[in-house]
């Protein structure tokens, strides 16, 4: 039983990964290892910025 949890739980971390769920403590990470002086941005101006980012650059979304 405690096997098929610890896949339940991989897959769960996998799918959040994929999907991006942790790409602001991603960047929180980056930013107190890279030395940066000013602050970290706040989790909404992140999203924001990363919305924006998307938006003007499309790339390859399909939407």
């Amino acid at each position: 039983m405690t096997a098929v949890v610890g896949h339940l739980r991989g897959f769960v971390r996998f799918f959040r990964d994929v999907m991006g769920e942790d790409a602001y403590r991603k960047y929180q990470e980056h930013h107190a290892a890279s030395g940066c002086s000013s602050p970290p941005l706040t989790e909404r101006e992140f999203w924001r910025d990363k919305m924006d980012r998307q938006d003007a650059n499309p790339g390859g979304r399909c939407c």
